[in-house]
């Protein structure tokens, strides 16, 4: 076999190893998922009506408080359950099975590999579960082409990416799952500070450049503007940009603390 053929064999069967896990300990994935559920109930049944009237200058309208804000929550489930890799990647290290994989003939990028992928496909599943309870209370993109629904979906699977590699880093530079647990908290703190539930232009003027200029806000626009046609303006290429210099930053970080030796 090529090099090739046999990294992509190591990357298959760590990838298998990680939705096994995932499939035998679901409490995890479960709990990160709850999160941006709750969420989702919290602010369109207590919230929706005032937020609504509140945002629009009129009457309170429920069905466009749901429209607005479920692009915001379906970001957010991605930075909550990609938490999960995070921890997964932590519990490894500090098991050793990290250290026994170094000293196998297997390719090295595998274990990475393995976590990422993973972690990737849990956050795509995540989305379309939260979206189907969005579906359920009331939302609805009519007027989304096809090309749009596939950059939608392709903007969400980017962003995955990017978090997940970005929550792998944090793993491996945590000394346990908890720590773990605990460094990748921004990743879902970092939304309720965005544009997800009020606009930018509604904050507090000192508050609006802490909004802006984060990942999240222009991914949230851009996936806004993509399902409900709203103006995206720059924000698509500036979320790409955030994507994309996330997920370099998390592989160096990764693979940099991976090629340390164990202490």
């Amino acid at each position: 076999m090529s090099s090739l053929s046999l990294a992509v064999r190591d990357c298959s069967t760590m990838l298998r190893r990680n939705l096994l896990h995932a499939r035998r300990y679901p409490s995890l994935t479960l709990n990160l998922l709850l999160t941006p559920v709750m969420l989702l109930l919290l602010f369109v049944y207590i919230f929706g009506d005032v937020m609504s009237a509140g945002m629009g200058g009129g009457g309170a309208d429920r069905s466009e408080y749901i429209a607005y804000v479920v692009p915001g929550i379906l970001l957010m489930t991605i930075g909550s359950t990609v938490i999960g890799a995070a921890v997964s990647v932590a519990t490894d290290m500090s098991e050793g099975i990290v250290a026994r994989f170094r000293t196998m003939a297997i390719h090295r990028g595998s274990v990475l590999v393995g976590h990422v992928v993973g972690s990737v496909l849990q956050s795509v599943a995540s989305v379309v579960l939260v979206g189907a309870v969005a579906v359920a209370i009331g939302f609805r993109s009519e007027d989304a082409t096809a090309l749009e629904w596939l950059a939608a979906f392709g903007l969400l699977a980017l962003f995955a990416l990017a978090l997940t590699w970005i929550a792998v880093g944090m793993g491996m530079a945590s000394p346990n799952a908890e720590a773990a647990s605990n460094s990748a908290m921004p990743l879902i703190l970092l939304p309720l500070i965005s544009s997800a539930f009020t606009p930018i232009e509604a904050m507090p003027g000192w508050f609006q450049p802490i909004a802006q200029y984060q990942p999240f806000t222009p991914a949230i626009e851009t996936l806004r503007g993509l399902l409900l046609g709203t103006e995206i303006g720059n924000n698509g290429w500036i979320a790409i940009a955030w994507c994309l210099g996330l997920a370099v930053l998390g592989y160096r970080w990764s693979a940099s603390k991976f090629g340390q030796d164990p202490k």
